[in-house]
């Protein structure tokens, strides 16, 4: 009788350890509404990676991000997205780093903010999907595609809180194309940059 009990608790306990283990974007993705959402600037950011003179990569953030996506996951390659980087906000941890990027790079007191307006969504597998569109940086506009996952959605915890949606993407883009590579050290770092952003957005 004991060995039953005992067999049934741990049956239980692998059921609920499973269930728990599901993620909440196989539990949810089936029944996101087709909706237009805003980027959460608390939950979003973009993290950029160069490499530096062949040695080591070097990280920075961009951490404020808004706009919005009208999404449909039924017709995903109808999606529009339009966001702003608020290039004031880069930080890198290292002060003098940062503000040589924002005056002497990127010269944020005449271009504050970057953008991105999507021309095309591609959906490429279940959940996941290329987006292209225009990357405007310091006044230069070229058009950059990014690789993204959907991480499904879901409703918040929190009494009142708005439906939301998660993806992440990554991409990558060359300093040259936008002409940022008007510094002392631009031969000390590569061309290319990587992008890796995590997004989630609220259902207006």
């Amino acid at each position: 009788m004991q060995t039953k009990a005992l067999a049934l608790l741990l049956g239980v306990a692998v059921e609920l350890i499973a269930s728990a283990t599901v993620p909440a974007a196989a539990q949810t993705s089936l029944n996101v509404p087709a909706a237009t959402y805003t980027i959460d600037p608390k939950h979003t950011q973009i993290l950029f990676s160069i490499r530096h003179m062949g040695l080591s990569t070097f990280f920075g953030r961009f951490g404020s991000v808004t706009g919005t996506l009208t999404f449909d996951p039924a017709a995903p390659d109808k999606s529009a997205l339009s966001a702003q980087i608020d290039m004031n906000n880069l930080t890198t941890h290292w002060d003098e780093l940062d503000q040589t990027l924002k005056s002497s790079v990127f010269h944020t007191d005449k271009f504050p903010t970057a953008t991105f307006v999507s021309t095309q969504s591609t959906k490429t597998g279940p959940n996941t999907g290329t987006v292209t569109g225009n990357l405007t940086i310091a006044g230069v506009t070229k058009p950059v595609t990014l690789n993204v996952t959907f991480n499904g959605g879901r409703n918040s915890p929190f009494p009142l809180q708005p439906y939301r949606i998660g993806f992440d993407a990554t991409g990558t883009v060359k300093r040259s194309d936008f002409g940022l590579t008007h510094v002392i050290w631009s031969g000390m770092v590569s061309d290319e940059v990587s992008l890796s952003i995590e997004c989630e957005l609220e259902k207006k």
